[in-house]
């Protein structure tokens, strides 16, 4: 039951995606990123405060590599939310455990593992099925920025991993990586442009907010308490989530091939995962 915590992450962050895609009528992606940040900082940092925890950080520059990359993720992520079928961004952003995969090797330099390696020629597959009947020629640049976003997360979870085995907690992690984010796509709007905050977008951003930090929170808790490999099993529903989001709000209806490239995805990262697990320690994943 403690790992049920996952299901409730995964269907808060597939309530994000609903809300990022209709917070885009009043909002750029980098606008959202912003105020998503915002809230995610000051939660984290009422949270450090209220437990006592010190701020300070010997290891700033792994989170400020971590912080960057999980920007650079987050800001494509919530660009293809705006521009693809929910199902379909989702599916492209989850790609990363596959990424992560190939990272074990060519930046880990652990060995290679053919098992892994046919997870991962499975995963792609899924993502040239799911772009091929789903995203329109004009919008295959969307597509790529949702494979990229994948790209950069597994970086960042590498990055994760890292500052796990210097003994950082994850409410520094989540602090630093919010902080990094707000300031950064700050800067940038400063130099741009802020649109004007509507009573209605006001309630979306709060809303993007609030179910992005329950969703942290709930993985958290996940992660804390539950069984790892099960626990990172629950979070693909998220896709099924988005899925059913997308059906019954915009009827984004996809074809059979579409749902065989989803699964081809959800399958090539759950066995990278089962067998990265299996391999432990020698592979490390998350």
């Amino acid at each position: 039951m403690r790992s049920m915590w996952m299901l409730v992450a995964a269907f808060m962050f597939a309530c994000m995606g609903v809300l990022v895609k209709l917070g885009a009528a009043y909002f750029s992606s980098t606008e959202l990123v912003f105020y998503r940040s915002l809230f995610g900082v000051w939660i984290t940092y009422l949270i450090l405060r209220f437990y006592r925890l010190s701020i300070r950080t010997p290891h700033w520059r792994i989170h400020c590599w971590r912080g960057v990359t999980g920007l650079v993720s987050l800001l494509m992520f919530f660009y293809c939310l705006t521009q693809l079928p929910l199902a379909t961004a989702v599916s492209l952003n989850y790609t990363w455990p596959l990424f992560a995969a190939l990272f074990s090797t060519l930046i880990l330099k652990e060995h290679i593992h053919w098992p892994l390696v046919v997870t991962v020629i499975l995963g792609f597959m899924g993502v040239m099925l799911l772009l091929r009947p789903t995203v329109p020629d004009d919008q295959w640049f969307s597509g790529v920025m949702g494979i990229a976003s994948g790209f950069f997360a597994a970086i960042a979870y590498i990055n994760v991993k890292q500052l796990g085995n210097l003994g950082e907690t994850e409410w520094h992690v989540v602090f630093y990586f919010t902080l990094i984010s707000t300031v950064l796509t700050g800067v940038w709007l400063l130099f741009t442009s802020f649109s004007p905050i509507t009573g209605h977008g006001l309630l979306l951003l709060l809303g993007i907010g609030l179910v992005a930090t329950l969703a942290q929170l709930a993985m958290t808790r996940a992660y804390h308490q539950g069984v790892t490999l099960v626990v990172s099993s629950l979070g693909y529903s998220t896709v099924l989530f988005s899925s059913l989001w997308g059906v019954w709000y915009w009827n984004e209806i996809l074809s059979p091939i579409a749902w065989v490239g989803m699964g081809l995805i959800v399958a090539g990262g759950l066995f990278s995962g089962i067998v990265g697990f299996r391999l432990a320690p020698t592979v490390t994943l998350k």
